[in-house]
C-alpha cells in the first residue's frame, strides 16, 4: 500500500497572504493526519515564503506521525534543520524566481556540495532524502552520496500527455528499480493530483508519494479532510 504525505506550504502561503494567522498550517497538519495522511511535509525556503521556523518548530512538537523538511542545502537551512531535528529532511534545489520546484537536485554535478550536509544529518540521525529527476545516473549519485531514500520527481509525467506521459511513466520506472535495487527508499512527488497519481502507483514501486498543492485546491470546494481521505484512498487503492 503507497503512503500519502501531505505537504501543508500552501496553507502557510494563503495565511501569508494577509499577514495574518489564518489558516494555520499546524491545524490543517493534524486535521490531514485524522483524515489518513502518513507524515506531513513542508518546505522552509530561504525567503520563508511558505512556512518560517515557528511553524516548523511547532508541527515537529504536535504532529503525530512525522514531519519530512524540505530544503536547499543552505547554511542557515542547514542550521535551522539540525536545531528542530525532524525525522527526515529533503534536499530539493531551490531558486528564488521560481514559482515551485521546477526539477531534481543534481547530484552528479553538485555532489562535493552536497556530501557533507549530508553526513551532518546522518550522524544527526536525522534521514535524508534527495529529490532527483528519473535518471538513474542521479539515484546511483545520490546512494553514493550517502542518501537513504530518493523522492523521484513526477513532474514531468504530471504535465505530459498521452504518449509523452507514458514515456515519462517508464523513465520513472526504470528510476524506481535501480533506486531498489540500492537499497533505498523510492518516494514521488510534484504535480501530483486527483487524475494521475493512481496511475503512477499502479505503475512504479513507489513507497510514498508526497502531495500538497492539489489537496489544498480541493480543499477549498470539499474541506480538508475529505480532501486528504479522497487523495489516501486513491493512492492507497493504486
Amino acid at each position: 500500500m503507497t503512503l500519502l504525505g501531505v505537504n501543508v506550504d500552501h496553507v502557510a502561503t494563503l495565511r501569508n497572504a494577509r499577514g495574518g494567522r489564518e489558516p494555520d498550517p499546524l491545524l490543517a497538519a493534524l486535521v490531514a493526519e485524522q483524515n489518513g495522511a502518513d507524515s506531513i511535509v513542508c518546505h522552509l525556503r530561504e525567503d520563508r515564503r511558505h512556512i518560517r521556523e515557528r511553524d516548523l518548530f511547532a508541527l515537529i512538537e504536535a504532529v503525530q506521525t512525522f514531519v519530512q523538511l524540505e530544503m536547499a542545502p543552505a547554511a542557515r537551512v542547514v542550521t535551522v534543520a539540525l536545531k528542530a531535528r525532524p525525522r527526515e529532511v529533503m534536499i530539493v534545489p531551490e531558486r528564488r524566481q521560481e514559482l515551485t520546484t521546477e526539477g531534481g537536485f543534481d547530484c552528479v554535478a553538485l555532489g562535493r556540495k552536497l556530501k557533507p550536509v549530508i553526513a551532518r544529518f546522518r550522524s544527526a540521525g536525522i534521514g535524508v532524502s534527495v529529490f532527483v529527476d528519473a535518471e538513474p545516473a542521479q539515484v546511483k549519485a545520490a546512494a553514493a552520496l550517502g542518501a537513504e531514500t530518493v523522492e523521484l520527481h513526477t513532474g514531468p509525467y504530471c504535465h505530459g500527455k498521452g504518449s509523452v506521459a507514458e514515456a515519462e511513466l517508464r523513465r520513472l520506472e526504470v528510476a524506481a528499480q535501480c533506486a531498489l535495487d540500492l537499497g533505498l527508499h523510492v518516494h514521488a512527488g510534484h504535480g501530483l493530483n486527483y487524475q494521475n497519481a493512481a496511475t503512477l502507483v499502479r505503475s512504479i514501486p513507489v513507497e510514498k508519494v508526497n502531495i500538497g498543492h492539489s489537496i489544498v485546491s480541493r480543499a477549498v470546494f470539499t474541506g480538508f479532510g475529505a480532501a486528504v481521505r479522497e487523495m489516501k484512498a486513491l493512492v492507497a487503492g493504486g
